[in-house]
């Protein structure tokens, strides 16, 4: 199961939407909403990794529930952490959320993918700014699990790379 992180408001929803429906080219796909309500609680869905009927389980935690999440750590396999680049606020909660979720011990071979989401806002930090700003060179280099780190628009459905780091990491039974 992957688990899908993030402060309020960055996306998960969206994302985990767009995921469920990447491989899907029909009308339907294409007239889903973009408008969410934010989570409260948790959204568990599989999705179809690839055309070869391959699928994987994302499990997606509200926003608020950041002091519970390590009471889900030991189902997943791997994490998606989700950051709103266009709020340029919240970046500094979010560095605080990912070291928080890092350092936990049962995430420590844990593979993850940062997603900075929300890349087609004008007004969006730059991801290099944002990599400067939560020191990710330095959490990338010191950390003991494989990191990935992504800058995409959820809703342009930017979704290639992420969807390429959930079939290369998908949970093998």
């Amino acid at each position: 199961m992957y688990l899908l992180l993030g402060a309020c408001g960055v996306g998960k929803t969206l994302l985990l939407r767009k995921i469920q429906n990447f491989y899907r080219k029909d009308d339907q796909s294409a007239e889903m909403s973009l408008s969410t309500i934010p989570t409260v609680g948790t959204n568990i869905v599989k999705v179809s990794l690839d055309n070869k009927k391959r699928e994987g389980c994302i499990r997606e935690l509200g926003g608020a529930m950041g002091p519970i999440w390590y009471k889900y750590y030991n189902d997943c396999h791997a994490i998606m952490f989700v950051v709103d680049v266009a709020n340029p606020c919240q970046i500094s909660a979010s560095y605080i959320q990912l070291l928080t979720v890092l350092s936990h011990e049962e995430l420590q071979n844990k593979p993850f993918i940062i997603i900075f989401n929300k890349t087609d806002i004008p007004s969006h930090v730059k991801p290099c700014d944002v990599k400067y700003l939560m020191r990710l060179d330095d959490i990338i280099q010191n950390a003991k699990q494989p990191i990935k780190v992504v800058d995409v628009s959820v809703k342009d459905e930017e979704l290639v790379e992420v969807m390429q780091w959930m079939i290369k990491y998908i949970e093998e039974e």
